[in-house]
């Protein structure tokens, strides 16, 4: 991994840090074991909700969203940023 990679995990470690367990938490829907996805809280590892289906994580992701006035993001099956959903007021 270069010098880069590791710059940019190491802030995006540091982001998801600061927002863990606050109300700026945002909720991501990621790959999941094999053919899995997930909805994750940001800096918990415990998912939140697992499925077989994408669109049915998207779903749980977008209600817990709303619900909690965040944002829920979608990654692609390669973990990049697909599309987001504002809930924020």
């Amino acid at each position: 991994m270069s010098k880069s990679n590791d710059n940019q995990n190491n802030e995006r470690d540091q982001y998801f840090e600061e927002r863990a367990g606050t109300d700026d938490a945002r909720f991501h829907v990621v790959p999941y074991d094999e053919e899995g996805w997930a909805v994750k809280t940001e800096g918990e590892d415990k998912p939140d909700f697992t499925t077989d289906s994408k669109s049915d994580a998207v779903k749980e992701a977008k209600r817990m969203a709303e619900e909690a006035g965040t944002m829920a993001i979608i990654h692609d099956e390669d973990g990049k940023i697909e599309e987001q959903h504002n809930y924020q007021s």
